[in-house]
């Protein structure tokens, strides 16, 4: 099943596989499911042509996939023009949401360990 170019695995749940759409959470598929008036145990391979018709229709309803990125970067980008804190902190790839720095901020800066370990380097196995 293809929604918005997007091909939903064929194997997993379909309350699951509609996670893969950017948007789409699981209380948003549940919600969508139950709107459609699908089971949420039935898997994306086991839809009927109508099922899938109806679950496209309310899915396009709402705001996913590219317009959703465009509109979230749209907005990081405000934030930057206007140079505020948290513009500022995004464009540092920096947490913006008040998070310690010292420790643990290692997602968004990427993994970088700069403490020393135990000092031993690994022998190489001969």
């Amino acid at each position: 099943m293809r929604i918005l170019g997007i091909t939903l695995p064929d194997n997993k749940k379909l309350e699951i596989a509609l996670t893969t759409l950017y948007g789409v959470g699981r209380s948003r598929a549940v919600h969508i499911l139950e709107t459609a008036k699908v089971s949420r145990d039935i898997k994306a391979k086991d839809l009927t042509v109508e099922q899938e018709n109806e679950i496209r229709k309310i899915v396009e309803s709402f705001k996913i996939e590219g317009e959703l990125r465009r509109e979230v970067g749209a907005n990081i980008k405000r934030l930057k023009d206007i140079k505020s804190y948290r513009g500022s902190r995004h464009a540092r790839r920096l947490p913006v949401r008040g998070q310690r720095t010292k420790t643990n901020s290692r997602t968004l800066r990427g993994n970088v360990r700069k403490t020393m370990g135990s000092g031993r380097k690994k022998e190489e196995k001969t």
